[in-house]
């Protein structure tokens, strides 16, 4: 199957998933994906398992944190870190700019952290790093969370701004970044700016079908994870259980556990070796950062030549990965996706309660953006215009769209 058609104005042959993952994938992660059934025993997938491994370090700029490569959703991550690194009645910060952040303060109340919940005071916004200082003064935290990109937003943190503040006032502080929606399409760099644990998924700017939960965790949580007084609550995600199987198929030897997702680590393999080929010789992942923020500035260029606005209140505070935009007061979401994908595109509701009709989302990371010759995002931008017109709304009658973005 082929997306020639995405280049000109005819929709594709089947709609694209142009929301903020699942993402589209290329041919060859596709059929890397439909393999026939392997062992996980078999040399090629311990080959396949140790190289990805060893290239998701590179993707976030490591050479010492240890990746954890297991079978599962990126909700997964959460627990692994909770599981690992919290014991009950120990405080933890979490920095919410939306749904996902809340699901991660939920998460580590399950094992029992004291969690403080610092929001952004506006939808669309992030803390301020003073107001992050302050809170980190008042108490001692065992971890801190920030979204890196909160998938019902769009807003992107200041990962590196906030890890500072930590390493600063509280340098004993895990930082924790949940990076589901922002790895391999945000900038970052897990050593050089002290992150402790990365927390992702396969399903978005990796670039991959759904079915992996990645997280990296430093040395500096292994050592928490070591001294722990209490055992890891939980049998699946504990670390304890999955080091070993991780050196194992690192070192290209087998060692047993849980039955990985063969053909997904297959595909996710030719993913990681088609991203860091990006820009050729020498490109790696600046140039996936750098493609991801081209395409990003032609999204927002575009929104905004519409007359509508990011949900994200900032150019500094919106996510390069993805874009939410305010919906005109007339038009529900429910109203514009059936005509986007009438024209070949699927794109996502809001998803922050009580407002998600309000807004809705689209995705450009991936090979959406790493690789700009196949149409998507001018099929994309043509298919909002279209669909909106459809809807009787005209950028040229429009007001500057919502003013007052509310309250989260």
């Amino acid at each position: 199957m082929t997306d020639k058609a995405a280049n000109t104005n005819t929709p594709p042959v089947r709609p694209l998933c142009l929301i903020p993952g699942p993402v589209e994938m290329s041919e060859t992660v596709l059929q890397a994906h439909s393999t026939p059934a392997t062992s996980h025993t078999d040399p090629r997938f311990v080959e396949a398992f140790g190289q990805v491994i060893e290239m998701l370090r590179e993707v976030v700029g490591t050479t010492t944190a240890q990746p954890f490569v297991v079978a599962g959703s990126g909700t997964l991550g959460w627990d692994q870190t909770a599981a690992n690194l919290v014991e009950a009645g120990d405080k933890a910060l979490v920095l919410s700019t939306g749904y996902f952040g809340e699901g991660f303060a939920d998460c580590l109340e399950t094992y029992g952290a004291d969690v403080t919940r610092l929001r952004a005071e506006v939808v669309g916004d992030r803390q301020p790093l003073a107001k992050i200082a302050q809170t980190l003064r008042a108490a001692k935290y065992k971890l801190v969370t920030v979204t890196q990109v909160d998938t019902s937003t769009g807003v992107l943190c200041d990962v590196k701004s906030v890890a500072e503040v930590v390493h600063e006032i509280s340098p004993d502080t895990l930082v924790v970044v949940d990076g589901v929606c922002a790895t391999a399409a945000e900038r970052l760099y897990f050593d050089a700016w002290g992150v402790d644990v990365l927390v992702t998924a396969s399903q978005k700017a990796l670039g991959c079908p759904p079915g992996v939960s990645v997280v990296v965790a430093s040395q500096k949580a292994l050592g928490v994870l070591a001294a722990r007084q209490t055992p890891v609550p939980a049998y699946y995600a504990s670390w304890k259980r999955w080091l070993p199987i991780m050196q194992s198929y690192e070192s290209r030897a087998v060692k047993y556990f849980a039955t990985p997702c063969v053909q997904t680590v297959f595909a996710l393999n030719t993913s990681l070796k088609e991203m860091l080929a990006t820009g050729g010789s020498g490109g790696g992942m600046e140039a996936v950062f750098a493609a991801h923020e081209a395409t990003s500035a032609r999204v927002k260029a575009a929104v905004a030549a519409l007359g509508l606005k990011t949900v994200a209140v900032s150019p500094e505070a919106s996510a390069t990965a993805m874009t939410a935009v305010w919906l005109p007061e007339s038009i529900q979401a429910a109203d514009l996706l059936p005509k986007l994908k009438a024209r070949g595109v699927i794109a996502a509701a809001g998803i922050l309660p009580g407002q998600a009709q309000r807004y809705f989302r689209l995705g450009h990371m991936g090979i959406t953006a790493t690789q700009p010759a196949n149409g998507y995002v001018d099929t994309m931008l043509k298919a909002v215009t279209d669909a909106l017109e459809e809807c009787g709304y005209s950028a040229a009658s429009s007001s500057s769209g919502r003013s007052s973005p509310p309250r989260l």
